[in-house]
């Protein structure tokens, strides 16, 4: 063989270990009709109490008749879910590792592992980077979803990282949708880095792709059954879709539409304006 044809030969036979390798990877993942990843703001924002009703919300509404319903009416009638905890740019902790639910055993299994460690606040907020991390998570999931969403709760805009519609737009880019829990509380420990219109700065700056919404949360005894109802507009399936609809009635489901004007780097210039006053958030 001509000694041209050899390094032809040699890149022709890497490709095709790759694609095999790529065929045997996609073979292998177990089908679900959601990926979905829960992504949880715990920034010193947030009092220990408010930490603890987010953990409890997300566990009470996992194992929910109606949501359970929802996941059952899938055409493969399970989902695979990941939780994971954030604040600043190096903070992320993966409470939940990726877990099928299919049965009300699965779900009361991660409701489990929710209660068995106590949540830990951190400095700073940054949503791009729980972004960013999320999307990565879908490269480590075995599963292979037809629909892949992450879902994101805060009580503020991002300060600190890449700018957050940036990296929206990316992630959206990869074909992953993504969903808001903007929570409106007002009560944490410390509020100058907030934003009063916080729902807005959501659907502006932070949820994207096909279909993606946002629930505001504007107080936290709203806070459990938000939730629910974004896990069932999230889960239900095309038989399930009349029943979603009277589930989205409320509190309100706001759709994303077009992007306005607003600052999507308010968080970083009030962090920039404000920081003099403490060292915290």
């Amino acid at each position: 063989m001509s000694t041209l044809l050899r390094p032809w030969r040699t890149l022709t036979c890497a490709a095709l270990a790759l694609t095999g390798l790529a065929l045997e990877q996609a073979i292998a993942a177990e089908p679900v009709d959601v990926e979905l990843v829960l992504a949880v703001d715990v920034s010193l924002s947030m009092s220990p109490g408010e930490l603890e009703i987010q953990r409890e919300g997300y566990a009470a509404a996992l194992t929910d008749k109606r949501v359970l319903d929802a996941i059952r009416q899938g055409m493969n009638g399970r989902i695979a879910v990941t939780y994971f905890e954030w604040a600043g740019t190096t903070t992320q902790r993966v409470v939940v590792p990726w877990t099928i639910i299919e049965t009300r055993d699965d779900a009361e299994a991660v409701a489990a592992k929710l209660s068995a460690t106590p949540p830990n606040s951190a400095r700073r907020t940054s949503i791009s980077s729980a972004l960013e991390f999320g999307s990565d998570l879908f490269a480590e999931s075995p599963f292979q979803g037809a629909k892949r969403v992450i879902d994101i709760s805060g009580d503020g805009p991002n300060n600190q990282g890449a700018p957050v519609d940036l990296v929206r737009d990316t992630v959206v880019a990869q074909g992953i949708v993504i969903n808001g829990l903007p929570l409106m509380t007002n009560s944490g420990l410390i509020s100058a880095y907030d934003v009063a219109d916080l729902d807005r700065y959501y659907n502006d700056c932070v949820i994207g792709g096909p279909g993606a919404f946002m629930i505001p949360v504007n107080g936290w005894s709203q806070f459990p059954e938000a939730v629910r109802r974004k896990l069932v507009l999230e889960l239900a399936g095309p038989a399930w879709q009349r029943q979603a609809g009277e589930v989205a009635a409320h509190p309100p489901v706001i759709l994303a539409d077009a992007r306005s004007s607003y600052d999507c780097m308010v968080g970083e210039k009030l962090w920039r304006d404000r920081s003099g006053m403490w060292d915290s958030r």
